[in-house]
């Protein structure tokens, strides 16, 4: 089956491509999800007609993406975990996490284009990537600390003391 991409889809293409893919993964994922209408003569045409207009809405995206990659550069988040011996973690922090905090702050992103390859799960500082547009990736700074006690330690060092 031969599909056009209306949107940019991932390991397949990019909006506009004519692709050739199994035909289920047409009828039960790209089409009914809007991501791609059939490759008919007919919709050939439209295609042409909508790429011209995507060129200029993908040259718009990328200055806002490239305005607020700079915004981004300078914005550090900062999780507070319970953590056990070792300074492991009692759970993790996730893209969607990140996603939460930086909507918090007037950001909203979609979770989808913060790359993480797995969840953070030691403490510390990271540097996590943020695809914002098919060319800009941002990266901003995420520091993970201990749960602060009552009396102002944190867990593992009370354990540590205990």
């Amino acid at each position: 089956m031969e599909v056009i991409l209306k949107e940019d889809v991932n390991k397949l293409g990019h909006r506009g491509d004519v692709v050739k893919i199994a035909d289920g993964y047409g009828r039960n994922y790209l089409l009914p999800g809007k991501l791609a209408i059939e490759a008919t003569p007919a919709n050939k045409a439209v295609i042409e007609q909508m790429k011209g207009s995507a060129i200029r809405k993908l040259a718009k995206e990328k200055v806002i993406a490239e305005d607020l990659s700079k915004t981004l550069e300078s914005v550090e988040l900062v999780f507070e975990r319970k953590v056990g011996e070792n300074d492991h973690l009692f759970g993790s922090v996730t893209s969607g996490d990140i996603a939460h905090q930086l909507e918090e702050k007037g950001y909203p992103i979609d979770r989808r284009k913060i790359s993480l390859e797995e969840p953070l799960k030691s403490l510390g500082e990271f540097h996590v990537p943020i695809k914002l547009h098919r060319e800009v990736t941002s990266h901003i700074k995420v520091t993970i600390k201990g749960e602060e006690m009552p009396d102002g330690t944190t867990e593992a060092a009370a354990e540590t003391a205990a």
